[in-house]
Formats: C-alpha cells, structure tokens, sequence
C-alpha cells in the first residue's frame, strides 16, 4: 500500500503509532528485563511496609520542580 492511498484517519494513526514508538524506545525504562538486587528488593519491601508517604508536591519542592 502506498502513503498516498491512505485516508486521513489512516495517516493519523500511522503517524501516531509511530510517535507512540519512538518515544517509548526514548522514555522507556532502561532497566527492563534485568533482575533486581536482592538489597534493591529488600529497600522496596521495606518502603511498602511503611506507611509513611509523601505527595507529588513534596517531592517536587525537595527537587526544586514545579508542580
């Protein structure tokens, strides 16, 4: 098929599949597929035990980010 028989809905979603790719081979979590560490699994399940937590708000004023 060429680009020219599409119709414009067609080309949209050709343009947005492609978009949607790239950005997640851009943004995508480079640490897929590798095993966590036992000490990384360890700090994990402590934090979910706890129930202290903070906000979107505190962690973007203790980075400096505005929210």
């Amino acid at each position: 098929m060429k680009l020219s028989d599409l119709t414009l809905e067609e080309l949209r979603e050709l343009v947005k599949g492609i978009v949607d790719d790239r950005l997640r081979e851009l943004l995508g979590d480079p640490d897929l597929g590798l095993e966590m560490g036992e000490a990384i699994r360890a700090r994990l399940k402590q934090s979910l035990a706890s129930s202290a937590r903070i906000t979107g708000e505190e962690v973007a004023e203790k980075l400096g980010l505005r929210w």
